[in-house]
């Protein structure tokens, strides 16, 4: 059965101005702590369009990756880690991007790993909420965020459809 119950749809334009909105944070975060952040580690895949705005934003030259897989389309699936961050650190002063968090079965095992990184998303559901450091909005656990690289433009079915049946 799927548990979500209401669908958010994201749009290219959308997705920028929250990226763009997370780096305003991130930049007066390095501000704070007086030292500029020494990379960005994308998480694969959702994190890699946001992870290249935030590193456009903030001036930032070195992004790795750190490719996990949970999901298969809806469905939480086992996690692999598919490629480690090439990078030997704790994180210490460096920014982890994913598009959102949801159980915070992925973000677990990047926090496992980096326990010092600044662990960042767009979007935090709150079952995850508690392994993210910086987020710009909150949705509800019954919420399926769409992103705009997983759309396709096509027909939408009418929420009610009369017949003559």
């Amino acid at each position: 059965m799927n548990p979500y119950k209401q669908d958010v749809i994201k749009s290219w334009s959308e997705l920028h101005r929250d990226s763009r909105e997370l780096a305003w944070k991130l930049l007066h975060i390095a501000k704070d702590r007086k030292s500029p952040w020494k990379g960005i580690i994308a998480i694969t895949r959702g994190g890699m369009i946001p992870a290249a705005i935030v590193s456009r934003e903030l001036n930032i030259r070195l992004v790795d990756t750190f490719c996990i897989s949970t999901y298969e389309g809806q469905d939480i699936n086992t996690l692999k880690v598919l490629k480690d961050v090439m990078l030997d650190t704790d994180g210490e002063g460096y920014l982890v991007i994913d598009d959102l968090v949801d159980t915070g079965t992925t973000l677990a095992t990047v926090r496992e790993r980096l326990p010092k990184a600044q662990i960042c998303t767009l979007y935090v559901k709150p079952a995850g909420k508690h392994l993210v450091d910086s987020c710009v909005y909150e949705y509800s656990q019954e919420t399926w965020v769409r992103f705009p690289w997983d759309l396709e433009l096509g027909y939408a079915e009418p929420m009610v459809s009369f017949s003559n049946d």
